[in-house]
């Protein structure tokens, strides 16, 4: 199995609904590295849109292309929800504003 990076949101306060848990898995034409070259928290597709998990602003835009696919926390449903994250990448790096900064190996 190749590499998988998972970002996991709590809503706050607590008890007002379960995780939300976003995975990129690795795979053609997308990038989840292990280590070097890239950096920790890298993803993206090899020619095109890509964040660094460990940015706020890339958390928050995630968060943000998640809820505008109807992602919200439920208080009724503490259980985590998976979220394929490769079906947000886009719409969140460009709220990011790195839409188009391809940074994966060439």
């Amino acid at each position: 199995m190749g590499c998988v990076h998972t970002l996991m949101l709590r809503p706050q306060p607590a008890g007002t609904g379960g995780p939300l848990r976003i995975v990129f898995t690795a795979g053609p034409g997308r990038y989840v590295p292990g280590g070097a070259p890239l950096g920790s928290g890298d993803v993206g597709y090899v020619r095109g849109a890509s964040l660094n998990l460990h940015e706020p602003g890339a958390v928050r835009a995630l968060l943000d292309a998640a809820s505008a696919q109807g992602w919200l926390p439920r208080p009724e449903e503490p259980r985590a929800v998976e979220v394929d994250g490769w079906t947000l990448l886009e719409a969140a790096a460009a709220r990011n504003g790195d839409g188009d900064r391809p940074t994966g190996p060439a």
